[in-house]
């Protein structure tokens, strides 16, 4: 940034380092902040008042210096993992974290944080075991698979099964799954770290199985079917179904590897309704590997699922990545719990938080809203909240094409627009993050469990208290 060469004296005007530490050692602001991070945040609002004094501007005060580094240590503070209020209605929201955990999942992970565990201990034998060994035996009785291994995500399972079973060779992939997701996940570069070539069949909109079986020659190791996450083809499209390719890869000696993404274990109508795979319909039709998140549909912990044949499983094991993707002791207690849920189907439905926000009814959820509206006109005089209509997304490249019919709590803010407001949500302790549309505020409660409710009126009172003041 230029600076007035004029203006350059009033630099040794501003106060020193050592006045401000000596003020800011009586600032409750600073209280419980290391001398190392109040130095680094001092000499950043000195390194800003330099500029603006080079530039022509008076020469701050000590108390203006404070302020400056008191508004950075908010900042960064705002910059910690913490919890939100997602009011969004997404809820598999990737920003936001995915898939909230179910209570068991929960205590599973401090019961294993708070001390030592058997991660790679076998208790019958006194001696060391396989990491998992659990969480692959659940996964065999809920698939009906033969073998399962676990690593940290569903990229990481796919790069790891690509480099162990088909390094140097081709895969084929149909042209209208060729995707590109969330943080540059984009599938011909994922096929490149694994060592595998990508060969493209079909078009765009349609692959028919005969495509696949002209393209099959001597390096040829699997044919691959990849879930579309947030993309879907609608209109004229074709592709084969996963029998039909399991059946071909087996009478040409390749393999076929679905990599569903989702991770949709149980039989839902509503996971029906919007054409989403299931795991075990997978195994069921003879795929050699199957893979999926644990973050999603599943509602677990981040984690990539490898399920399928046991000697392609034993092959994957083996591979030296696998070590360097392996899932830790956190995610595997949180794995655990929310796979031990789903032995019992009602169970899971009730306890594992995304599967009971993606089923809340609509008159359920108009119900919590008109409450919730009730509530908020009662809190904020003056204020205007209605309930109406709208429509919910399960996010995280789940279910994409299937909006859910919800109710939700509309705030026309008296006074400031809805961006202000939204900016002041979110500015919250914790954060409330909503949904804008139409220059109005929209409070969607499938994704708000009960516990927050009191936190979102809370936020929302405080964000019209300050309009109301100002």
């Amino acid at each position: 940034m230029p600076t007035d060469p004029a203006n350059r004296g009033g630099w040794s005007k501003l106060s020193s380092m050592t006045l401000l530490l000596e003020l800011a050692g009586n600032d409750v602001r600073f209280a419980d902040v290391p001398h190392t991070t109040l130095s680094e945040l001092l000499r950043s609002a000195v390194r800003e008042a330099r500029i603006m004094v080079g530039d022509g501007a008076a020469v701050p005060t000590p108390a203006a210096l404070l302020d400056r580094a008191a508004a950075l240590l908010v900042a960064r503070r705002r910059g910690r993992l913490q919890a939100v209020v997602n009011a969004t209605g997404v809820v598999l929201h990737t920003n936001l974290g995915r898939a909230p955990l179910a209570a068991a999942a929960i205590r599973a992970v401090g019961d294993v944080a708070a001390g030592y565990c058997n991660l790679e201990y076998d208790l019958t034998i006194g001696e060391r075991g396989g990491r998992g060994g659990h969480i692959e035996s659940l996964l065999r009785s809920l698939t009906n698979c033969e073998a399962a291994l676990v690593v940290n995500n569903n990229a990481a399972a796919t790069v790891l099964v690509l480099a162990a079973l088909a390094s140097g060779r081709e895969v084929l992939v149909s042209r209208g799954q060729l995707i590109e997701i969330g943080g540059s996940y984009r599938l011909p570069e994922i096929m490149a770290t694994g060592g595998a070539i990508l060969r493209e069949v079909g078009t765009t909109n349609r692959t028919r199985l005969a495509d696949y079986e002209r393209a099959i020659n001597a390096q040829t190791a699997m044919i691959m079917r990849v879930h579309p996450s947030n993309f879907r083809l609608v209109g004229f499209c074709e592709s084969p179904d996963a029998e039909s390719l399991a059946a071909l890869a087996r009478a040409r000696g390749i393999r076929f590897y679905d990599d569903l993404g989702s991770g949709a274990l149980l039989d839902l109508a509503a996971w029906r309704a919007a054409g989403e795979p299931f795991v075990a319909d997978s195994i069921r039709a003879g795929s050699d590997i199957v893979s999926f998140s644990g973050d999603k549909l599943l509602g677990g912990p981040q984690a990539g699922l490898i399920i399928g044949r046991a000697e392609a499983i034993a092959r994957i094991r083996e591979h030296p990545l696998a070590r360097a993707v392996r899932l830790d002791k956190l995610s595997a207690a949180a794995l655990q719990e929310t796979l031990e849920l789903y032995l019992c189907p009602d169970r899971a439905t009730r306890e594992i938080p995304t599967l009971a926000m993606l089923n809340a009814s609509p008159a359920s959820l108009q119900a919590r809203s008109a409450r919730l509206a009730s509530r908020l006109s009662a809190a904020c005089p003056g204020e205007s909240f209605t309930v109406a209509e709208a429509e919910s997304f399960a996010g995280g490249g789940s279910l994409p094409a299937w909006p859910m019919a919800t109710w939700v709590v509309r705030w026309k803010p008296s006074g400031q627009s809805a961006r202000t407001a939204a900016d002041g949500l979110r500015a919250n302790s914790p954060p409330v993050i909503v949904r804008i549309q139409d220059d109005t505020v929209l409070f969607d409660l499938r994704s708000v469990p009960d516990r927050d409710e009191k936190t979102l009126e809370a936020a929302v009172a405080a964000c019209a208290a300050t309009t109301a003041s100002s």
